[in-house]
């Protein structure tokens, strides 16, 4: 008894076979129908395995953080010892002649790396020159009247203290007629590398401020307030600063980063001059899919060339390669999400239903159209 009453609750009733009509449209609107059906689960299939990214805006209200900028340029026509790279903020900080965590590699005039010259670390130069000065000086070194007791400048060992000593008075120094230059090397260095170019890569550590940082010939100093190179040693002021920046990034990338300076080439062509970058960075936080977490940061970017000078003529400014940052007070937050089954489920569900749905009422409309023809067509009543 129970089990008669619950039939009523069927919601399928069937039919017997034999008041079933099976047509040859109805097969091929079947076929496509199963066709179709399978495209669209398949499809579903590829968006559930893959992630939607998410992204949201707020406010940054970090602070007391260091930003990483990390770098790897090739100056085609400038060699190694020509260049410096300086830091300053609006802070007030100031990094001059970087060289903690900076390599310099030796490139050919066709862009070959020089073999015989590995990758050198600017604080090994240092060192180096340092120790063998050192070892070959004994005494009190003249400064070649730049000596200034009351600055603690009385002895000049080495060309740098030299070059330091003649900063603070304000002079400049042709270093092809120091002693301590010429057994350091540099000028010897300055006519050998004529002609190459260098590769500079490695990263640096500055605050999170807005600031600059450039590459530019000649070492640098502070002078009434103002940051100054030395220009001396290079005389004939021939600086193509063509180059190409092979990477630069503010952080640490994350899946999909897009820096827009990466492989960016520019070159000189009419004389000598100025090439400035503006860079707006946007904070960002990336979160995976197994939540792991990503602090870094993505940057747009602004150009502009500055002529200093046409060949054979004075620059009117300081040459090289400038990158103006500023930092943007909304910070991005870039999601990874993922589908849950129960939606997949449900729209493997609708898929199915709909389709069969409207397939079985295109069917239905061929069937019966198809019908009544063919009564008409029997009673003679064609059009």
């Amino acid at each position: 008894m129970l089990i008669s009453q619950l039939k009523k609750f069927d919601a399928y009733p069937k039919t017997v076979d034999d008041f079933r009509v099976k047509t040859y449209t109805g097969a091929i609107v079947s076929i496509v129908g199963g066709i179709f059906i399978l495209w669209l689960f398949f499809s579903q299939v590829t968006l559930y395995f893959s992630t939607d990214i998410h992204h949201e805006l707020f406010v940054d209200t970090t602070r007391g953080e260091k930003l990483k900028i990390n770098m790897d340029i090739t100056f085609h026509h400038l060699p190694c010892a020509y260049l410096s790279l300086d830091a300053m903020d609006v802070s007030g900080e100031h990094q001059f002649d970087v060289a903690h965590n900076i390599f310099k590699k030796r490139i050919s005039s066709t862009g070959q790396p020089i073999i015989e010259a590995p990758p050198v670390r600017e604080e090994e130069i240092n060192k180096k020159e340092s120790v063998r000065d050192n070892n070959d000086v004994q005494g009190c070194g003249s400064c070649y009247g730049a000596e200034d007791p009351s600055k603690g400048i009385a002895c000049c060992n080495t060309c740098e203290e030299v070059r330091v000593a003649y900063s603070k008075k304000g002079w400049g120094l042709d270093p092809s007629g120091i002693p301590q230059c010429i057994r350091e090397g540099f000028t010897k260095n300055l006519v050998e590398q004529n002609g190459e170019g260098c590769q500079v890569y490695g990263f640096i550590l500055v605050n999170k401020v807005a600031g600059n940082f450039h590459f530019a010939p000649g070492k640098s100093f502070q002078q009434h307030h103002m940051h100054v190179h030395d220009l001396q040693p290079f005389k004939d002021g021939s600086f193509n600063v063509s180059h190409t920046i092979n990477r630069l990034s503010f952080g640490n990338d994350f899946p999909g980063i897009k820096n827009p300076l990466d492989e960016v080439t520019k070159t000189e062509m009419i004389g000598v001059g100025m090439f400035q970058y503006f860079v707006k960075v946007v904070p960002t936080i990336y979160e995976g899919l197994n939540g792991n977490r990503i602090a870094t940061n993505q940057y747009s970017v602004t150009e502009h060339y500055r002529l200093l000078a046409r060949k054979g003529e004075e620059p009117s400014g300081l040459p090289g390669l400038f990158f103006m940052y500023d930092l943007s007070p909304i910070m991005m937050k870039v999601s990874e999400k993922g589908k849950s089954f129960a939606s997949f489920l449900t729209n493997i569900c609708a898929i199915i239903g709909g389709v069969f749905t409207v397939f079985g009422i295109f069917d239905s409309f061929i069937y019966y159209s198809t019908k009544n023809l063919q009564k008409k067509i029997d009673l003679g009543k064609t059009f």
